[in-house]
């Protein structure tokens, strides 16, 4: 996942000619080019992607969104680094249906797609060995 996310800015500076800050995102704080957004200070809201502020935004605003992401349980995965962002996504299970649905409509079934899947695999492996 890819998403814009709000933080607080906490300390403004320079490097390298560019607006840069410390963004904290509901306690995990990151290095942040503020470049795109001129007008942001200490204290201001700002949405984050991919490392550049992109809008300023109100403490409301950004607190909400930051709540609703705690409770979807994408905020930490979201702001890990490198190899820890690695093992959160392969732990997490693949599901169209983030609130379960599809796992509640397959056991109703019994299985039986995923059954049938592999019982068609099974035959298409079993021809290719004969063969």
């Amino acid at each position: 996942m890819c998403l814009a996310i709000p933080g607080r800015v906490e300390e403004v500076f320079e490097e390298n000619g560019l607006k840069m800050g410390k963004v904290n995102f509901g306690g995990i704080v990151k290095r942040v080019c503020l470049d795109f957004v001129p007008e942001i200070e200490v204290s201001d809201y700002a949405i984050v992607h991919v490392g550049f502020a992109i809008e300023r935004v109100d403490q409301e605003t950004a607190e909400r969104t930051l709540e609703v992401f705690r409770q979807m349980g994408v905020l930490e995965e979201e702001l890990a680094d490198g190899e820890e962002a690695v093992l959160m996504a392969a732990a997490r299970t693949a599901s169209n249906c983030p609130d379960g649905s599809c796992a509640a409509a397959s056991q109703q079934q019994g299985g039986s797609a995923s059954r049938q899947v592999s019982e068609s695999v099974g035959q298409q492996v079993g021809v290719a060995e004969r063969s």
